[in-house]
C-alpha cells in the first residue's frame, strides 16, 4: 500500500503538565501534582501522530529560537517527520502548554501561543499538493491561505474551536470536532461540503454527509490515563484510514482504536501508538 502524503499546517508547542492533583475551580490553588515536560502543540501532536500510524509527513510550523524549540520538535524528528518548513523565529517563543491532569485523565489547558500566532500566510507553499490538515491554534487567516491552496484532500480539526470563512468548511473533505464544538458551529455544519465527524469523549463517535448519518462508532473502552493527546490522535487516523480507503465504519474504528490506546499513557506525543500497536489492538477487540 502506498503511504498517503499529507502536509500538516499547525502548532508547535512545548507541554509543562502539572498531573495527579485534582483539577482546581476557578480561584483555587491545588498542591500534589507532579510536573512533566511534553512535546505539544495540536500541528505537531498530529503530524507525529500520522507519521507513525503509516504516512509520510511534512509539517509547517513556526517556533522561537529557543531551546523549547529543540525539546518541542524531538520526537517528530525521531519518528521522520520532514521539517524542512519549519521556521524559527527570532522574535518569540516557542509555544507553551500549561495542562492539568487529574487523577482520572481529564484536563485542563493554558496556551502561550508565541511563535504560532505570528505565522503567516505569505511563508506557505504556493500550491499544496499532498492532503492537507490544519486545526486552529494558529491564526485562521493562515488556515484559510492553507485551504485556499490545497489542491487534494482538506482536512480541518475545529480546535480549539473559532471563527472559520464559510469557504473553508465548503472546501473541506471532512472537519472533526467534538461535542461543544459542534453545538459552537451550529447551523453552519450544513455548509460542510465532505464528511463531519462528532466526537464525545468515551462516548459513541458519528459521522454525517449530507447532514445523514453515514457512520458511528463506539471508542474501546480502557483505563484512561491522560487523554491530552487522544483527539489529536483520533483526527490523525481518521484522515490517515480515508486517505487508505477504508470504508467510513472502518475509519471511525481504526481512529476509536489509536485514540483509545493513546488515552492510557501519558503526554500528547509520547502517547501516540504507532501502526503495529493499532492493528494489533483492533484485531484483539475484534476476536
Amino acid at each position: 500500500m502506498t503511504r498517503p502524503s499529507i502536509l500538516v499546517v499547525g502548532s508547535v508547542n512545548l507541554d509543562l503538565v502539572a498531573s495527579g492533583a485534582p483539577l482546581p475551580r476557578p480561584g483555587e490553588t491545588v498542591i500534589g501534582a507532579r510536573l512533566e515536560r511534553h512535546p505539544g502543540g495540536k500541528g505537531a501532536n498530529q503530524a507525529l501522530a500520522l507519521a507513525r500510524l503509516g504516512g509520510t509527513v511534512r509539517l509547517w510550523a513556526r517556533t522561537g529560537a529557543d531551546p523549547f524549540a529543540d525539546e518541542a520538535l524531538a520526537l517528530l524528528r525521531a519518528a521522520g517527520v520532514d521539517l524542512s518548513l519549519v521556521a524559527r523565529l527570532g522574535d518569540t517563543h516557542t509555544g507553551v502548554a500549561l495542562i492539568s491532569v487529574s487523577p482520572d485523565g481529564e484536563n485542563q489547558i493554558s496556551v502561550a501561543s508565541g511563535a504560532n500566532a505570528m505565522a503567516r500566510p505569505s511563508d506557505l507553499p504556493q500550491t499544496i499538493d499532498d492532503a492537507l490538515l490544519c486545526q486552529l491554534e494558529c491564526p485562521v487567516d493562515l488556515v484559510a491561505a492553507a485551504v485556499a491552496r490545497a489542491r487534494s484532500f482538506v482536512a480541518l480539526n475545529l480546535a480549539p474551536f473559532g471563527p472559520i470563512p464559510d469557504v473553508c468548511l465548503e472546501r473541506a473533505d471532512l472537519v472533526v470536532v467534538n461535542a461543544l464544538e459542534a453545538e459552537a458551529l451550529g447551523p453552519r455544519a450544513a455548509r460542510i461540503g465532505g464528511a463531519l465527524v462528532i466526537t464525545e469523549g468515551a462516548g459513541r463517535v458519528s459521522m454525517l454527509r449530507g447532514g445523514v448519518l453515514s457512520a458511528e462508532a463506539e471508542p474501546p473502552r480502557v483505563r484512561a490515563v491522560d487523554t491530552t493527546g487522544s483527539g489529536d490522535v483520533f483526527t490523525a487516523g481518521l484522515l490517515l484510514a480515508l486517505l487508505e480507503g477504508r470504508s467510513d465504519g472502518d475509519a471511525l474504528a481504526f481512529a476509536c482504536a489509536a485514540a483509545a490506546l493513546a488515552a492510557t499513557r501519558p503526554g500528547a506525543q509520547s502517547a501516540c501508538p504507532d501502526r503495529a500497536e493499532v492493528d494489533a489492538f483492533l484485531k484483539g477487540a475484534n476476536r
